[in-house]
């Protein structure tokens, strides 16, 4: 499929250069990528050994404590339902989490990274 549109302003059709190997190695290697990396690590981590330890809690209740699970709540709603309908809660919650540290932390530094990169700095 072709176009008939025309390049950006100032793109004068020609692809920007790509950086070269060692550019990306020494980026990798900067503190500010570092700082980056940490940041996201610091978030995604804890979040997601909490979620799990969630999630087996629930399936081990499922498993052993059927009794518990089965206690009905109101109505047909039981334990396991509520815990049940709680993961679903829960993966949206750490969801907009994610998406509200990454456009505050880390979008920032990366937007500045890559800026660097294009410039050739």
């Amino acid at each position: 499929m072709t176009t008939e549109a025309a390049p950006p302003p100032g793109s004068a059709g020609t692809p920007p250069a790509t950086p070269a190997a060692e550019e990306f190695v020494r980026v990798q290697q900067s503190a500010e990528f570092a700082e980056l990396r940490s940041a996201q690590r610091n978030f995604a981590f804890p979040l997601t050994v909490a979620f799990i330890a969630w999630y087996l809690l629930y399936v081990l209740l499922s498993s052993y404590a059927g009794g518990f699970m089965g206690t009905k709540l109101f109505g047909n709603i039981n334990v396991a339902l509520v815990l049940g309908l709680a993961q679903f809660a829960t993966t949206f919650l750490i969801a907009w989490l994610y998406s509200r540290h990454a456009a505050a932390k880390l979008d920032p530094k990366a937007s500045a990274i890559k800026a660097r990169m294009e410039a050739g700095a």
